[in-house]
């Protein structure tokens, strides 16, 4: 596509007097927020919505933000164009502080900072070829430059077959497709998605996260995402920060956060990735064993630290006796190994200390969880 070698976004090369606080390696960041906050006037009073959030988002990365409803995700992504003005600490992009921007450069500013929603914000009454000029005619595009970018865009989100179409004889996911195409229309250098794919079907979900991530690679974009679906996260992000009333609670590659999430929100927002232990086995679960052919069962917990899978074979004969596999996986994350097994160990000569020693030359964690007959 012609449009990705032009990619620039326009910010005058300037320095401010802040400038020199930064540390040497957070000037590559694309996006920073530096003491961040935001405060609303609510009907009994202030309400902090973002308290002191430091974080720098570097170039070409798709980042994700995540948090339960109420985080404040929707404030901190929103400051980054400019819809919502901080109430304290400061945003740069390219190192520039755009609170010091006039509204003319905050135009020009937002025509490079493409932004894709929930829920689409089509206009119904123009069809897609129209949905996606629309920004170009407002901005004064000439007619045949308008025409080789839209049809460039539709190309690019598989919906050129569609420009004819108006967007209630469109499904979810190609009314998406609109929006995304729509969002591209300025050769934005960052693209906000905002919850983009809440409202699709898991099918449509992935099929809707390859496209950002082809267009991610294809064009160069960094990539702010904002959900409340680790999966998403998982599928997408390079790396990852969970927000917990405001404040960042933990950060870091999505593998580590998946592989040994540190919070009690990161492990409560990942439980509906995870196994939980089988309410049947739970049901027979004891703490001691009640007859000799009792089997010791085991969680085995795979962070990530290694990117080597777990050598079974070796296991299994390290532990000894017979070794059943109740439950688990594991998957590769950016190159990582995670997951759990849940074990069963009978008839070995090793007491449950022993094997739960043994098993940690192979998992990064490991417990005993009781035993079965």
């Amino acid at each position: 596509m012609t449009a990705a070698s032009q990619l620039r976004l326009d910010i005058p090369e300037q320095r401010n007097a802040h400038q020199t606080e930064l540390h040497p390696d957070l000037n590559r960041a694309h996006v920073r927020f530096v003491g961040l906050g935001k405060t609303y006037n609510g009907q009994q009073g202030p309400v902090a919505a973002l308290h002191g959030i430091d974080l720098a988002i570097q170039r070409g990365e798709v980042f994700g933000i995540i948090g339960r409803s109420g985080a404040g995700k929707s404030s901190l992504i929103r400051t980054i164009n400019r819809l919502e003005q901080p109430s304290s600490g400061r945003v740069l992009i390219d190192q520039v502080d755009i609170g010091e921007y006039d509204e003319d450069r905050l135009v020009t500013l937002r025509r490079r900072i493409g932004m894709i929603f929930q829920h689409f914000n089509l206009m119904s009454a123009k069809t897609v070829w129209q949905n996606v000029e629309l920004p170009l005619k407002v901005a004064g595009v000439p007619k045949e430059k308008r025409e080789q970018k839209v049809r460039e865009l539709l190309e690019l989100v598989g919906l050129e077959g569609k420009h004819k179409s108006y967007p209630a004889q469109l499904s979810g996911g190609q009314k998406q497709r609109v929006g995304i195409a729509r969002a591209l229309v300025h050769d934005p250098q960052i693209l906000l998605c905002d919850e983009a794919t809440s409202a699709l079907d898991p099918e449509t979900t992935q099929s809707i996260l390859g496209l950002l991530r082809e267009i991610n690679q294809r064009l160069g974009l960094t990539i702010v995402l904002i959900t409340h679906e680790m999966a998403v996260i998982r599928d997408i992000c390079d790396r990852v920060v969970v927000l917990e009333h405001g404040r960042i609670v933990e950060q870091g590659p999505v593998w580590e956060v998946f592989g040994n999430p540190q919070h009690e929100v990161s492990k409560t927002l990942l439980a509906p990735l995870q196994h939980a232990l089988p309410q049947e086995l739970q049901s027979r679960l004891q703490t001691q064993p009640q007859s000799v052919d009792a089997a010791v069962v085991l969680r085995l917990q795979f962070t990530g630290s290694t990117t080597d899978e777990p050598d079974l074979a070796a296991l299994f004969s390290a532990l000894g006796g017979r070794v059943r596999l109740l439950q688990g996986g594991v998957e590769r994350i950016q190159g990582h190994a995670l997951g759990q097994l849940l074990l069963a160990v009978s008839g070995s000569t090793l007491g449950a200390k022993e094997l739960r020693q043994r098993a940690g030359q192979w998992a990064q964690q490991v417990e005993v969880l009781g035993y079965v007959v």
